[in-house]
C-alpha cells in the first residue's frame, strides 16, 4: 500500500500507455497516437462539480487498485488519470464522464475483475489524439479554455477532429504543488 500511496503523491516512476508522437508543424498542441490498451473505467453519471465528481471517480479506481478486486490483489498506481467527457444536448447541458487509469503492462492480458459494480474494464483501440499540455491545477473551466485554443489551432490547421467529446487527463497527485502537468485531448477523425 506504501507504494502506491508513495506513486500517488509524488507521481514518479509510473508506467504509461505506449504512444508514439507523430511529427507535426504544430507547436501549440502535440499529435500522438496511442495503442491499444486496457483501462479500469467508472462512469459519473452527469457532470454538476467537477471536483467532486473526478475525486469519487478517482477514489472507486483507487479502491479497485488497493485490492477491490475479485483477486484482492493490490495494483501499482499508472498516468494518466483520464476523464472521457460526452457533453450533454438541451438546456442542462449536463456532461457525461468516465474516469479511467491505464492498466499497468503486467495486468493488460487478464486485469483483476473489479468487485464494485460501478467499475469496469474498458478496452480502448489504438486512437490518435491532438493534445494540449498545460500546468497548474486543473477545473472545468480551465479545461474549456484550454479546449477551445486547442479547437482554434486544430481548424487552423485543417485537423478533422471529433467535437463532440474530449479528454482530460491528469498526472500529478493533488499534494504536488509545482511543475504541474495536464492535458486535453481531442481524438483525431479518420
Amino acid at each position: 500500500m506504501f507504494k502506491t500511496v508513495k506513486q500517488a503523491i509524488f507521481s514518479s516512476g509510473l508506467q504509461s500507455p505506449k504512444c508514439t508522437s507523430v511529427v507535426n508543424e504544430a507547436s501549440e498542441y502535440e499529435t500522438r497516437v496511442y495503442e491499444p490498451a486496457k483501462w479500469v473505467s467508472t462512469g459519473i453519471g452527469t457532470l454538476k462539480d467537477w471536483d467532486s465528481a473526478t475525486g469519487s471517480g478517482f477514489m472507486r479506481l483507487f479502491s479497485y487498485i488497493q485490492g477491490n478486486n475479485e483477486n484482492k490483489e493490490k495494483i501499482d498506481m499508472t498516468v494518466p488519470v483520464t476523464t472521457f467527457i460526452q457533453p450533454g444536448e438541451g438546456p442542462a447541458c449536463e456532461s457525461n464522464l468516465t474516469i479511467s487509469f491505464f492498466v499497468p503492462f503486467e495486468h493488460q492480458d487478464n486485469p483483476p475483475k473489479p468487485t464494485d459494480e460501478s467499475v469496469f474494464i474498458e478496452e480502448r483501440p489504438q486512437m490518435t489524439a491532438y493534445v494540449r499540455t498545460f500546468s497548474g491545477f486543473t477545473n472545468a473551466s480551465k479545461n474549456k479554455e484550454q479546449l477551445l485554443q486547442l479547437s482554434e489551432s486544430l481548424k487552423k490547421d485543417g485537423k478533422p477532429f471529433d467535437e463532440n467529446t474530449y479528454y482530460s487527463a491528469g498526472y500529478d497527485s493533488p499534494f504536488k504543488l509545482l511543475n504541474r502537468r495536464n492535458e486535453v485531448w481531442f481524438l483525431a477523425k479518420s
